[in-house]
């Protein structure tokens, strides 16, 4: 048996399918079909308890979108280090990034042991392209680091991606402990680009209080201020820390923002 078959024989093995996992949950909410039962559940309660969560989740990917067309093309930025991947879907990462730059390298992380499973959709990349897997929790940003210096250059920019991921921090992990350890290592000009749901709307703190209690993994809600102090010691991109429609939203895709995002995001440059 090939080391490939063995790392997925071994992932499977770990997947509970009896506990909601985020990743699953945030696939159903997407309209993709890798969740079980027990995510889809989750899912329908997450929906009839806040009705946007759906739209939330769609955002967000659109804010991926934009950016890392704008990490590519703007800030001329050739490597991601994309951390809290989730499934594969529709416009990953790397397929933004490299329609513009095809050179660009590209390193997903994650977890969840279903993510693994699927982790070759993320490896597709011709040539000069390269993409990676770590399958290593944000948690140990050592690991995830010493993974990715296989196979980016950290002499050069590296953009790291953390959507919704900071979340699924507790406190008492110290997320601004972590992403500073991520981001120290990396050479100015580097880029963190960032996306958490706030707890400014009772319906989605409702909801998740509700996932929370069978989640096989929390996720914490906090303040647009408390998000924003993730940027700490970083240059702000235009227009800073705002509601996820809101940054640098494609021409025509609004009349107007939604008003209920509860979501903030941003980009900021290392000096």
């Amino acid at each position: 048996m090939s080391d490939e078959s063995s790392a997925a024989r071994a992932a499977w093995e770990r997947v509970d399918t009896t506990i909601p996992h985020s990743a699953r949950v945030w696939d159903f909410l997407l309209g993709g079909k890798d969740h079980y039962a027990v995510d889809r559940e989750v899912g329908e309660t997450l929906l009839t308890l806040f009705p946007d969560f759906a739209m939330v989740a769609r955002l967000q990917r659109e804010f991926l979108m934009r950016a890392v067309r704008y990490l590519v093309s703007e800030a001329g930025v050739r490597q991601f280090l994309d951390i809290g991947t989730g499934l594969p879907t529709a416009n990953n990462t790397h397929e933004v990034a490299q329609s513009i730059a095809p050179e660009t390298r590209v390193v997903y992380v994650d977890n969840d042991p279903i993510v693994l499973v699927h982790a070759r959709a993320l490896l597709t990349s011709a040539e000069p392209g390269v993409t990676d897997y770590i399958d290593a929790d944000v948690r140990h940003p050592d690991v995830i680091l010493n993974g990715a210096a296989k196979t980016l250059d950290f002499t050069q920019p590296v953009a790291v991606m953390m959507l919704s991921i900071a979340g699924q921090l507790t406190d008492d992990d110290n997320p601004a402990a972590i992403i500073g350890q991520l981001l120290e290592r990396l050479p100015s000009g580097s880029y963190l680009a960032l996306s958490d749901g706030t707890d400014t709307n009772p319906a989605l703190v409702r909801a998740v209080a509700n996932y929370n209690r069978t989640a096989a993994n929390t996720y914490q809600l906090r303040s647009p201020a408390q998000i924003a102090a993730f940027f700490a010691g970083l240059d702000l991109v235009d227009p800073g820390v705002v509601p996820t429609p809101q940054w640098r939203p494609e021409p025509d895709r609004w009349d107007e923002p939604p008003a209920v995002v509860s979501a903030v995001c941003g980009i900021a440059r290392k000096p």
